[in-house]
């Protein structure tokens, strides 16, 4: 088993739901962690949330370019990034590895934007993830983990355990990770989601990161991951019972010195 786990609930702040439904689940120890989405309607009353004892120094930043309108103005007039009325629309292959300098250049400072909301509304960002996983795009994933390390956070891998993981993907998943580690200093050694968890033999050691997007109040909320009706509360404590959940809020810089297991 791994020596611990950080349970990171994505899309904070994208509604009223997912909010009340992260909060419930910080609430009931289910989740250790999150990430809010600096331009979602429910980002405020996420900030809000996040004074909270029990959530204080466990939010990152979910950095988005995917969905609804970019922070920034630069990035607006970029079409491999948003459409005609200046809506994200993402229109990049995900194995790119090539980005104009206009582009990066808008990118930064997308993300500068995303970043300084949170900070603005007092919930600097404990580490860094992306929604639709858009920094598992190499030089995408390049800037967001500079940045990382500019601002001494954690930034996070790409899956490197469970299903689906072909030849081919484990080949690029690793080399991304790698520069990812090379270039943020920073990252959990493992990452999985609860379908990978329920399904995979897990970790014999190190800092797991589990992506879970709970979906349900209740007892055995649920997961976006896992089928209909299946409790998220039941496979993380089936597969994980005893094992710490912790935040990247309490590694800081200390993940550095972490030797990132990438296979």
């Amino acid at each position: 088993m791994p020596q611990q786990v950080i349970v990171n609930a994505d899309d904070f702040g994208l509604s009223p739901c997912e909010n009340a439904v992260i909060l419930g689940a910080f609430q009931a120890g289910v989740i250790s962690s999150a990430t809010a989405m600096a331009n979602m309607p429910a980002f405020e009353a996420a900030c809000q949330m996040a004074q909270h004892p029990l959530l204080k120094g466990r939010i990152g930043l979910h950095f988005n370019l995917t969905y609804g309108r970019p922070l920034s103005q630069s990035i607006r007039a970029r079409p491999t990034f948003c459409d005609s009325q200046g809506g994200f629309d993402l229109n990049l292959r995900r194995h790119s590895f090539w980005l104009s300098r206009e582009d990066r250049a808008a990118v930064l400072e997308e993300l500068q934007a995303q970043w300084q909301r949170c900070v603005d509304h007092d919930m600097r960002p404990s580490h860094i993830d992306s929604h639709q996983h858009v920094h598992n795009i190499w030089p995408i994933g390049e800037i967001v983990a500079r940045f990382a390390a500019r601002q001494g956070v954690a930034v996070r891998l790409a899956r490197n355990l469970g299903q689906n993981l072909s030849l081919p993907k484990r080949i690029f998943k690793g080399l991304l990770n790698r520069r990812l580690h090379t270039l943020a200093g920073a990252s959990a050694d493992y990452v999985c989601t609860p379908v990978d968890l329920r399904n995979q033999p897990m970790p014999t050691d190190g800092l797991l990161e589990i992506v879970a997007h709970p979906n349900q109040l209740g007892a055995d909320f649920g997961d976006a991951y896992l089928n209909p009706g299946e409790s998220l509360t039941q496979v993380l404590e089936g597969r994980l019972a005893g094992i710490e959940r912790v935040s990247y809020g309490m590694f800081h810089r200390d993940l550095a010195t972490r030797t990132a297991v990438l296979e």
